[in-house]
């Protein structure tokens, strides 16, 4: 009877033992799936935010170009509208997908800054006032830039 009984317990002990490390390494994979989902989205938060300072950035230059033709050749002009709307499509192509994957108000409104600094650039009356409206802009590029690479976001 006595064999019996630690038979008994053997089987329950290895049972338990069993159970007990199916648990913990199903937790243990749980957690390391959670920490890779969160690194993902981070990646991808940055990648959209990178992607989208960098198309306001080109926008920025086409902007500044075209301004500087605003009173030359008309053909050139054009030229330097229809790159500026290329650019445009594109930067509101990339502050799309941004929205699309970023939540935080603070860095969307930060966002939508950087966005209108650039039309601001275009409606400089001299250059003076390009160069600040210039600066600006990059102010709230680096802003936005700032805030959409803190990890809590």
């Amino acid at each position: 009877m006595s064999a019996l009984l630690a038979s008994l317990i053997a089987v329950a002990g290895t049972l338990l033992g069993s159970l007990s490390t199916y648990l913990f390494q199903r937790r243990t994979a749980l957690h390391v799936e959670s920490v890779a989902r969160r690194e993902r989205l981070r990646e991808e938060r940055l990648a959209v935010c990178g992607g989208f300072a960098t198309a306001v950035s080109e926008l920025k230059r086409a902007v500044i170009a075209s301004w500087f033709k605003r009173n030359g050749d008309p053909a050139a002009r054009h030229e330097a509208l229809a790159e500026s709307d290329r650019f445009g499509a594109a930067a509101e192509s990339a502050w799309f997908r941004m929205l699309l994957v970023i939540e935080d108000a603070e860095v969307r409104e930060l966002a939508d800054t950087a966005f209108k600094g650039v039309g601001r650039i275009g409606e400089a009356a001299d250059q003076a006032e390009l160069k600040v409206r210039e600066r600006e802009f990059e102010a709230a590029v680096l802003e936005f830039v700032a805030a959409a690479g803190q990890p809590h976001r």
